[in-house]
């Protein structure tokens, strides 16, 4: 694992941008940046636009290490070039952005009010690539939908086995069980997660570490025990849903917890924007999220 790169995330100022929108939610990303699907016909020319919005962030006068720690590419990402030079290594060695990858393949139908991650048998394979690639880490997403204490540990001891899996191969997990945010009993799902999270990281071999990608909380501050827990290299959180500005607000109320915002990111900008208005829209959207991530 690089050494610089754990260093960056460990203790770095700064938010991790999830530009890792991938099948069923491509469409969405694409509509909301102007690109209607109309526009395109068939999944290789919408996974060329949406390259294309990608291309644009990242390699955007606005988007630096200095502000953006990390960002979180889609498979298909990691296999393309940005301004010719491979994705991560473009990011890394010309942005000093830390790169991760999104590993799962979706998720399984709901049981006890959750919804796993599907099969993942090519997993190890993927992982070998990714080191080779130069990516540093990896994410994996859950969704919690009720205060389901068996669906709960369900979500919790899938995350961890594949954690653990991923550190073996090489690198770093970032564990993401997402709380729904229309959840009725979101608070009392996230008092269930909270508990959950602490067993389990007790119990992790002691040269393991792990990231964590939750839901903004209820409770302002409800994740401090997690932030400062030391098997957990970072605290991320998830926008869901919320608008950038409800996001920012909300996650400057929980100290120790930056951003790894997609949605958020990305509001208000369009494949019609000029350049100078595009970057000028990103730098705003990266500043504020930088202030809500340090506050």
């Amino acid at each position: 694992m690089n050494q610089e790169q754990l260093n960056k995330v460990s203790t770095g100022n700064g938010f991790i941008a999830a530009l890792d929108q991938s099948g069923g939610s491509t469409p969405k990303a694409l509509k909301l940046y102007g690109v209607e699907e109309s526009a395109y016909s068939g999944e290789a020319q919408m996974f060329d636009l949406v390259h294309a919005m990608r291309n644009r962030i990242v390699t955007s006068p606005a988007f630096d290490g200095r502000r953006v720690l990390g960002a979180i590419l889609f498979e298909m990402t990691m296999d393309r070039q940005f301004d010719g030079i491979d994705a991560a290594t473009y990011l890394w060695e010309k942005k000093q952005v830390v790169p991760f990858l999104k590993v799962d393949k979706g998720l399984a139908e709901e049981a006890d009010g959750v919804q796993l991650m599907k099969p993942m048998p090519e997993l190890d394979a993927l992982v070998a690539r990714a080191v080779k690639k130069g990516i540093f880490g990896t994410k994996m997403r859950s969704v919690i939908n009720s205060a389901n204490a068996k669906g709960i540990d369900a979500v919790l001891d899938q995350q961890f086995a594949v954690g653990l899996q991923i550190l073996k191969g090489g690198l770093m997990p970032i564990i993401e069980p997402e709380v729904n945010i229309k959840a009725t009993d979101k608070k009392e799902a996230e008092a269930l997660l909270k508990a959950g999270f602490l067993k389990r990281l007790d119990a992790l071999p002691a040269d393991a570490k792990v990231m964590l990608k939750l839901t903004i909380p209820t409770v302002d501050g409800f994740y401090t025990e997690l932030v400062k827990h030391p098997k957990v290299v970072r605290v991320v959180a998830l926008s869901g849903g919320y608008s950038r500005d409800e996001s920012n607000a909300m996650l400057a109320k929980n100290p120790g917890v930056i951003a790894s915002f997609s949605r958020a990111l990305t509001e208000g900008l369009s494949a019609q924007q000029s350049d100078a208005e595009f970057n000028g829209a990103l730098d705003a959207a990266i500043e504020s999220i930088y202030k809500a991530s340090i506050a």
